[in-house]
């Protein structure tokens, strides 16, 4: 399937297993927790009291949590209303955004492989990172990666 594609939840699974060094954390087969040295970059989230539907209140079921870079890619993720992630006060100061399974359609494919990259880099060891940035490039393929980016 092109990258230009709606992105699914089953994009999320196998841009993250396509990360070198990738762990599923034990736990809820349904809800895993994706992880590099230890660190995790994605999870799936339990429904929690921070997400919730405005207009009848239930708590969300399918809340997916990455890792971003920087507060500047955060914010370039989240502030935009029409933009299908977003981000709750549980959150503030968390290097992270949240995007709701049943949005996922409204990013691409390639747009999303690149977000999970993005956050296997941020929490990849810088060696790790280096390795895998020689072999392919900056996330996204821009030759150059975002300044002042840093990858731990």
């Amino acid at each position: 399937m092109p990258d230009d594609q709606p992105a699914t939840v089953a994009d999320v699974h196998a841009a993250a297993l396509r990360m070198p060094g990738v762990r599923i954390w034990p736990g809820r087969p349904d809800r895993p927790v994706y992880q590099v040295g230890g660190r995790s970059f994605v999870f799936f989230r339990t429904p929690r009291p921070d997400a919730v539907d405005p207009e009848t209140g239930e708590r969300y079921d399918d809340v997916i949590v990455l890792w971003v870079p920087s507060e500047a890619d955060k914010l370039a993720l989240v502030q935009d209303p029409r933009s299908p992630f977003f981000t709750t006060s549980h959150f503030d100061g968390h290097l992270s955004v949240l995007v709701r399974a049943s949005r996922l359609s409204e990013v691409t494919r390639g747009e999303l492989a690149e977000i999970v990259e993005e956050a296997w880099l941020s929490r990849a060891s810088p060696a790790r990172a280096r390795a895998w940035l020689q072999e392919h490039g900056p996330a996204g393929g821009d030759g150059g990666g975002r300044p002042g980016q840093t990858h731990r």
